[in-house]
C-alpha cells in the first residue's frame, strides 16, 4: 500500500542536504567490524565473547597498528566495571589475553590505568559498586595473564589493592581474599618472603578472625613452609602450630562463619578443608575433630554448621588411614547423619544423602585399598535405626569396590545375617522413638529388622552389572539365599557349607518369605544375566550372545537345581520347609532325569528343542519349593510332550494318519504349557517364557499359532481361548465364607433359643432395611421371590392384616411374636447372603476380567516377538484379522487404563511389528485366491465400520496383503508380461481395481462414510500402477463429489498422482496429455460460479488451486499441448469484484497462480488529503474549556465568570469555563432533565485546574450570579 503525503515545498528549501557518504577504501567497513569485537565482548552467552576475544586477538596480531592496540586497552580497562556481570567477565578474560600476548605492555602502566579509571576515592556513591568490581576484576586480569611473578613490585600492589577491597565486603564478599590464595599460589618462596611478607603480616596476624584471613594463612603455610617457620608462626599467632586448645574456640567461630556463608550454595568452604589439612599435618586430627567438629559444630542446632560437618566428613574420606577412618566413621558426626536421613525424609525437607553418596563414589573411584573400602562400607552399613541401616539397599557407592573389598563385604553380611552383632553397630534412635516407649523394639524385632536389609542388599550385588565380581560370589550368595528361604538346619556338616553358621535367632516366617521371594528374583537376574569375567572363553560366549549361562556354558539355573536335589538327599543334616510327598519326590526325580538326557543329547546335537525343554523342566522343578502341586501337574505334561517330541523319524512313517493327527505336534504342546505359565504372576516365568518362546519360533506350527491367537479372540469364551483363570486366594475366602456361614448358623440357632434385647433388634432391622435398600438400587426393586417369602411367613403366623379381620384389637401372645421374630430373622439373613453372594460374584468376575486381561498382554509379548524374529514366516498372514479383531473390540470396550493398555500394545503391534515391519512374506504360491478373498474382506469391512480411526487400521491391513503378493514375483517367468505384471507380482490387477474403485467411488458419493482421502493418497504412494487405474475417477470427482468435501480431495490426490515419477514412467505422453487436459477442463467446471460461502468450500478451492498451480507449470515448462484459456477466464471471474484482494491462503494460492499467467495482484493506492486531515484534526481536537458545537446550548447564553467580573471573553479561559460549567452542572442537574434538555458527559467541566484562591471564592460568587441571571 503506497501512502501519499502532500508537504510544504518552502519547507523543504530550508532542509540542508547532507552529501552522500563513500567508503572507497573500506576504512568505515574495517573499523565497524573491529567496533563488534568489542560488541560481542560484551554480550550474555559465554561462547560469543570467548569467540570474539580470539578473534580481537588475532586481529591485533595482523594488523600491527600501534592506535589499534592503544585502544583497545584503553577499552577493555573502562569494561571491567560494566553494569552486566557477563560483560565484566569477558573484558576481564579480554584483558588478560591481551597482556599475555602483547608483553609490550607494561603491566605497572596497566595497573596505573586501572586505579586512575576505577577511582574508589573519587567515585560517586552509586557507583561505588561498579568502581569495587573494576578494581576487582582489573586485578584478577592480571594475575590471568601469566606475567605477574614477574614482577614483584606490580604482584605487591595487586596484593595491596585486594586488601583495600576487603571493606567492600558486601558487594565483593569473599573474592578479593580467594585472588589473594591465587596469587599465593603461584608465587615463589623468594619473592613472598622478600615482597609479599611484610604486606600480608597484618593479614596474617589476624588469620583466626574471619574465614578469608584464616585461608590466606593455611595457603601461605602449605605453600611456604620454609618462611613459616614455628618461630615466626609463634610471632604471628602466639603459638608454634594452628590447631591448639587455646585456638579452638576460634577455630569454632570462624567455621562457624564460613558454614553461615555458604548456605545458600551448599558447598564446602575451602577453609575447612585446609583446616583439617592443616591438623593432619601437625599431627594433631583427632583433637581438631573432637573439638572443633563435635563439640563445637555438632553443639549447634542443625543446619549450616551440621551439614559443613557432614561435607568435610566425606570430603576427608580420601585423606586419613584406616584408624582415623574408624575414629571419624563411629563417632556422633555420623550418628547425627544417621538422625538427619530419617528426618529428611518429607518432600519439603533438605536431603543431604546424594551430596554423601556422592562423596563415598567419589572415594571409592580412587580409592585402590580394599582395607579403607571396607571400612568406608562396613561403617555406613553399621549405621543402623533400631537394627535397620539408613542407607538404602541399592547403593550407587558399591559400584566400584575392588573383588578383595566386595568378597571380605560380602562374607560380613552372611555372617551377619546368621549372627547378627547389634551391639557393634551405631545404632540411635531419634527424639520421638526416645519419647516413646512403645516403640523401642525387642532384640529379636531388631535382628529381624536387620536381616530385611541385609537380603536386598546381596541381592543387589549380584544383579549390579556395574560391580566386578566372580561366578564363586554369585553362587555363593544365590546357594545362601536359596538354603535359609527353603531349608532348616538339623545338623552341620562340611560338605553342606551354609550349615556351618548357626543361626543366633531363628528365621521368622515374615523373613523366610522375603528370602524366598528375593531367590525367585535373583533366578530372574541370573536368566538375563552376561556371562561374568574377562577370560577368552566368556568373551566367547559373550560374543555369541547367550544369556544366563556360566563361563563354561552350564545354566545357573541348572547349578541351582544340582545345589537343591543335594540338600533334599541331605536329609540328614537339612529338612525342607515345604515338605515334598512321595508323588512329588518322584516327579522331581523324573524331572532330574530328563534334565540329564536333555544334556546329553544336546551335546550331540543343539537342537532349539532341547534346549526349550531343559529351560522348562528347570523352571517348573524349581518352583516345585512354592508350588508343589501344580509344578507336579505341570511337568507329567512336559514329559509327555517331550517324549512325542523325541520319537523316532522312523515310527512317525509308520504311524497311521488318524494316530498323526489325534497327537499335537511336541511345539504345540510346549505353546500349552507356555500359556499356562504365563497364567501365573510372576516375572521370572514371564522371561523364561519369553526365552523359550523365542527359541522355538523357528519352529512354530500353524496349530500351535492358533492356540496363542484364540487367546486374544474377544469372540470366544475364556473357555474354549484356553484362559484358565486360577486364584489361590478366592479358594482360601470361599472356604472361610462357607466357615462364616456355619459359625452364623450356630449363631442364629443360639439367637433362637436365647432371650434377645430390644437394642439389639432395632439394629437388626435397621440392617435389614439397609440391605433392602441396596437390593432396590441394585436391581430397581424388590426381589418378587423373597416378597412372597415374606408373605407366607406373616399369613403362617397371622400377622397380616386381611379384609376379613373385623378389628385390630386381637394381638399376638409373647411366644408368638418370639416365634415369628425368628422365622424373620431367618429370612432376611437368607436374603442379605444372596445379596453378597451377587456382591463376591460380581467383584470375582471384575478380578477374572483383570487377570485375563493381564494374561492377554502376557500373550500380546509371544506375539510381538514372533514378528520380531518370524516376520518373514508364511504363518504371519493369520495373524491379520485376529490383531484386528482385537483392536476393533478395544475401541469398543471400557474405557479402564488396562484396557487401553491392551489396546495401545495391540494396535502398535499391528502397525510397526505387522504392517511397517522390516521383512514379510515374499512366498504364496498357492495361497493367491486365499490373499485375494482375505483382501476383498478387510476392504469390505473397512467401508462398513462406523469410526474412520478404525476402518485405517483394515485399510492399512489390505495394503499388507497386496504387499504380500507383490512381492512373491518371479522375474524369470514375467520377462515377457506387461509392466504391470512385473510390479504387481501375483496380484490380480483387475480384481483389485475394481475394488478399489468401488471404495473410492463409496467415499465421494456417501455423505457420511469411514473413508478418508489419506488412505487412497497412501494408496497412491505405495501401489502406483492402482493409481494409475483409478486416476480418470479421482479427476471425475472434482466436479462429481457429493460435497466440497470430497472434491477436495480429489483434488488432492489427483495432484499426489501427478507429482509421482512412478505414475509418469507407466503412462504414455499421450494418455498424460489427455490426462491433463482432463483435469484442466475438470477444474474450469469447478471455478465457474463458485461462491466461498464457508470455510468447507475455502478449503476446496485451496486444494484445487494447488492442483491449478502444479498443473499450469507443468503445461508451461513441458510445453505441453494443452488449452489453458478457458481455464484462466474462469480464474479472472472470480476476481471481477475484487473479492481476491483480501488477505488469507486461499487469495495467496489465487494470484501465485495467476502469478503464472503474467497477472499479478494490484496495489492498492492509498491517498490522503492534506486539506481533510486538517479538517478532521479541527473537527476532532477539543479546546479546553469548549463543548463541540452540536453540544452547545442555543436557546439562552452562558455567562462566565472570571476573577469576579462577567465578560463575554472570559469564555476564552479553560479555568474559568471549568469552574463554572461544573458548578452549572451539579445545581441545575435535576432541572434539566425534568427540561428534557442534553447533559453531556465529556465536557471539560469535570476536568479540574489549578486556581489560585482568590479565584475559587470569585467562582462561587461567579456561580451564584450564574444562577440569578438564569
Amino acid at each position: 500500500m503506497v501512502v501519499v503525503m502532500q508537504t510544504n515545498m518552502g519547507e523543504m528549501e530550508n532542509i540542508t542536504v547532507r552529501p552522500k557518504v563513500t567508503d572507497a577504501k573500506g576504512i568505515l567497513k574495517q573499523n565497524r567490524e573491529f567496533l563488534d569485537y568489542f560488541w560481542d565482548i560484551a554480550k550474555p552467552e559465554r561462547d560469543i565473547r570467548l569467540k570474539a576475544v580470539e578473534d580481537l586477538i588475532e586481529h591485533l596480531k595482523q594488523s600491527e597498528k600501534a592506535d589499534e592496540l592503544k585502544y583497545t586497552l584503553k577499552r577493555l580497562v573502562e569494561g571491567l566495571s560494566h553494569a552486566r556481570e557477563d560483560s565484566r567477565s569477558g573484558y576481564s578474560v579480554a584483558l588478560a589475553q591481551l597482556l599475555s600476548v602483547f608483553e609490550e605492555i607494561s603491566l605497572k602502566s596497566t595497573l596505573d590505568k586501572i586505579k586512575e579509571k576505577h577511582n574508589l576515592q573519587t567515585a560517586k556513591k552509586k557507583f561505588i559498586r561498579s568502581t569495587a568490581f573494576g578494581n576487582f576484576f582489573g586485578v584478577l586480569s592480571l594475575s590471568q595473564s601469566t606475567r605477574l611473578h614477574k614482577e614483584p613490585q606490580v604482584m605487591l600492589e595487586c596484593i595491596q589493592v585486594l586488601q583495600s577491597l576487603s571493606q567492600y565486603r558486601e558487594h565483593l564478599k569473599d573474592l578479593p581474599r580467594k585472588t589473594m590464595v591465587d596469587i599465593l599460589s603461584e608465587t615463589s618462596t623468594d619473592v613472598f618472603e622478600e615482597v609479599l611478607f611484610s604486606a600480608l603480616k597484618s593479614d596474617l596476624t589476624s588469620a583466626l578472625n574471619t574465614p578469608e584471613q584464616l585461608e590466606l594463612l593455611l595457603v601461605a603455610l602449605q605453600k611456604f613452609p620454609s618462611v613459616l617457620k614455628p618461630k615466626k608462626l609463634k610471632k604471628l599467632l602466639g603459638s608454634t602450630t594452628v590447631i591448639t586448645k587455646e585456638n579452638m574456640p576460634k577455630l569454632v567461630n570462624v567455621l562457624k562463619m564460613a558454614a553461615r556463608s555458604v548456605k545458600k550454595e551448599n558447598s564446602l568452604p575451602p577453609v575447612a578443608l585446609d583446616l583439617l589439612q592443616a591438623s593432619l599435618r601437625e599431627e594433631n586430627f583427632e583433637m581438631f575433630w573432637t573439638e572443633a567438629i563435635i563439640k563445637g559444630m555438632m553443639s549447634e542446632m542443625p543446619g549450616p554448621t551440621h551439614y559443613l560437618s557432614f561435607r568435610l566428613l566425606g570430603a576427608s574420606l580420601p585423606l586419613l588411614s584406616v584408624p582415623q577412618l574408624e575414629f571419624v566413621l563411629s563417632g556422633d558426626v555420623m550418628r547425627h547423619y544417621g538422625e538427619h536421613m530419617l528426618s529428611a525424609q518429607s518432600p519439603d525437607r533438605f536431603r543431604f544423602a546424594p551430596e554423601m553418596e556422592k562423596y563415598v563414589s567419589e572415594f571409592m573411584q580412587g580409592c585402590s585399598d580394599a582395607d579403607k573400602q571396607l571400612t568406608v562400607v562396613l561403617s555406613f552399613t553399621q549405621l543402623t535405626n533400631q537394627g535397620y541401616p539408613v542407607v538404602p539397599s541399592y547403593w550407587r557407592a558399591l559400584d566400584h569396590m575392588v573383588p578383595s573389598a566386595l568378597q571380605q563385604y560380602v562374607d560380613w553380611l552372611l555372617e551377619a545375617f546368621c549372627k547378627p552383632q547389634l551391639e557393634n553397630c551405631l545404632d540411635f534412635s531419634t527424639r520421638r522413638q526416645k519419647g516413646n516407649q512403645d516403640s523401642r523394639l525387642e532384640s529379636d524385632s531388631c535382628v529381624a529388622r536387620f536381616r530385611k536389609w541385609i537380603i536386598p542388599r546381596l541381592t543387589f550385588i549380584v544383579e549390579n552389572h556395574q560391580i566386578k565380581k566372580q561366578e564363586d560370589l554369585v553362587m555363593k550368595v544365590t546357594r545362601f539365599v536359596f538354603f535359609h528361604g527353603f531349608f532348616n538346619v538339623k545338623k552341620p556338616t562340611p560338605e553342606i557349607p551354609e550349615t556351618a553358621q548357626a543361626l543366633s535367632v531363628p528365621i521368622d516366617q515374615q523373613t523366610r518369605a522375603t528370602l524366598s521371594g528375593a531367590f525367585y528374583g535373583l533366578l530372574q537376574g541370573l536368566n538375563t544375566m552376561a556371562v561374568i569375567g574377562d577370560s577368552p572363553e566368556e568373551e566367547g560366549v559373550n560374543s555369541r550372545r547367550i544369556l544366563g549361562v556360566k563361563a563354561d556354558g552350564t545354566m545357573w539355573i541348572y547349578c541351582l537345581v544340582q545345589y537343591a536335589d543335594m540338600l533334599l538327599n541331605q536329609s540328614k543334616y537339612v529338612q525342607s520347609i515345604q515338605t515334598l510327598s512321595l508323588e512329588q519326590r518322584q516327579g522331581w526325580d523324573s524331572m532330574l532325569e530328563s534334565v540329564e538326557a536333555l544334556r546329553g543329547k544336546a551335546k550331540k546335537s543343539s537342537l532349539p528343542k532341547h534346549t526349550a525343554f531343559q529351560h522348562l523342566f528347570l523352571l517348573v522343578g524349581i518352583q516345585m519349593f512354592k508350588a508343589p502341586e501344580e509344578s507336579l501337574e505341570l511337568l507329567n505334561d512336559l514329559r509327555t510332550s517331550m517324549e512325542k517330541a523325541e520319537a523316532k523319524k522312523s515310527k512317525k512313517k509308520k504311524a497311521t494318519g488318524k494316530s498323526s493327527e489325534e497327537e499335537p505336534h511336541w511345539v504345540e504342546v510346549i505353546v500349552e504349557i507356555l500359556l499356562s505359565l504365563l497364567s501365573q504372576p510372576s516375572r521370572l516365568i514371564r522371561s523364561v517364557c519369553n526365552a523359550v518362546f523365542g527359541r522355538i519360533c523357528p519352529h512354530l506350527t500353524q496349530a500351535a499359532l492358533s492356540s496363542i491367537l484364540n487367546v486374544l479372540d474377544p469372540n470366544k469364551d475364556e473357555d474354549e481361548s484356553g484362559v484358565v483363570v486360577t486364584d489361590e486366594k478366592e479358594k482360601k475366602t470361599k472356604q472361610k465364607e462357607e466357615e462364616e456361614q456355619d459359625d452364623e448358623e450356630d449363631d442364629e440357632e443360639d439367637e433362637e433359643g436365647s432371650d434377645s434385647s430390644d437394642d439389639d433388634d432395632d439394629d437388626d432391622d435397621k440392617e435389614e432395611e439397609e440391605e433392602e435398600e441396596e437390593a432396590m438400587e441394585e436391581g430397581g426393586e424388590v426381589d418378587q421371590n423373597f416378597r412372597l417369602e415374606l408373605m407366607k411367613v406373616l399369613q403362617g403366623q397371622n400377622a397380616l392384616a386381611t379384609e376379613e379381620d373385623g378389628s385390630d384389637e386381637e394381638e399376638l401372645d409373647d411366644a408368638a411374636m418370639m416365634k415369628l421374630d425368628g422365622s424373620l430373622a431367618s429370612l432376611f439373613l437368607e436374603q442379605k447372603k444372596r445379596i453378597q453372594a451377587k456382591k463376591d460374584e460380581k467383584n470375582r468376575i471384575s478380578k477374572e476380567k483383570v487377570l485375563v486381561r493381564d494374561f492377554k498382554i502376557k500373550v500380546l509379548d509371544m506375539v510381538e516377538m514372533f514378528l520380531n524374529k518370524q516376520g518373514s514366516s508364511a504363518l504371519v498372514l493369520g495373524m491379520v484379522e485376529p490383531l484386528l479383531g482385537v483392536i476393533e473390540n478395544g475401541m469398543s470396550s471400557e474405557t479402564i487404563q488396562q484396557e487401553q493398555d491392551y489396546l495401545r500394545k495391540a494396535a502398535d503391534i499391528f502397525k510397526n511389528r505387522l504392517c511397517r515391519g522390516k521383512y514379510y512374506c515374499k512366498e504364496v504360491d498357492g495361497r493367491e485366491a486365499e490373499l485375494h478373498e482375505m483382501f476383498e474382506r478387510l476392504i469390505g469391512r473397512a467401508q462398513k465400520l462406523p469410526d474412520s480411526s478404525l476402518s485405517l487400521y483394515y485399510f492399512s491391513a489390505a495394503l499388507y496383503v497386496l504387499k504380500v503378493l507383490r512381492g512373491g514375483v518371479n522375474e524369470q517367468d514375467s520377462e515377457n508380461a506387461p509392466s504391470e505384471a512385473k510390479l504387481m507380482g501375483k496380484v490380480d490387477v483387475e480384481r483389485v481395481t475394481t475394488c478399489f474403485r468401488d471404495a473410492l467411488t463409496s467415499f465421494m458419493m456417501r455423505r457420511k462414510g469411514p473413508l478418508t482421502g489419506a488412505m487412497f493418497i497412501d494408496l497412491f504412494t505405495k501401489f502406483p500402477v492402482f493409481c494409475v487405474n483409478l486416476l480418470d475417477t479421482a479427476v471425475e470427482n472434482i466436479t462429481g463429489g457429493r460435497r466440497e468435501h470430497q472434491q477436495g480431495q480429489a483434488c488432492a490426490m489427483v495432484l499426489k498422482a501427478l507429482q509421482s515419477k512412478d505414475v509418469k514412467n507407466l503412462m504414455s505422453d499421450v494418455r498424460r496429455t489427455e490426462l491433463h487436459q482432463k483435469v484442466v477442463d475438470q477444474l474450469a467446471k469447478s471455478f465457474e460460479n463458485v461462491q466461498c460461502k464457508n470455510k468447507t468450500v475455502r478449503d476446496m478451492m485451496v486444494k484445487a488451486l494447488e492442483l491449478c498451480q502444479f498443473l499450469v507449470k507443468t503445461v508451461q515448462s513441458q510445453k505441453m499441448q494443452i488449452n489453458l484459456e478457458l481455464l484462466q477466464n474462469f480464474l479472472k471471474s472470480m476476481n471481477v469484484e475484487g473479492t481476491m484482494q483480501k488477505p488469507g491462503q486461499m487469495e495467496d494460492m489465487y494470484w501465485s497462480v495467476m502469478k503464472l499467467f503474467g497477472i499479478r495482484k494490484p496495489q492498492i493506492e492509498k491517498v490522503k488529503k492534506v486539506v481533510e486531515a486538517k479538517q478532521t484534526e479541527e473537527t476532532t481536537k477539543k479546546k479546553k474549556g469548549f463543548l463541540p458545537e452540536t453540544k452547545r446550548r442555543k436557546n439562552r447564553k452562558k455567562p462566565t465568570v472570571l476573577e469576579g467580573q462577567e465578560t463575554p471573553a472570559s469564555i476564552k479561559t479553560p479555568e474559568g469555563a471549568s469552574g463554572e460549567e461544573g458548578k452549572k452542572k451539579k445545581k441545575k442537574n435535576k432541572k434539566r432533565k425534568h427540561q428534557g434538555e442534553e447533559v453531556t458527559q465529556d465536557q471539560p467541566a469535570t476536568k479540574k485546574t489549578k486556581t489560585q484562591p482568590q479565584q475559587k471564592k470569585t467562582k462561587k460568587k461567579g456561580g451564584q450570579h450564574g444562577d440569578d441571571g438564569n
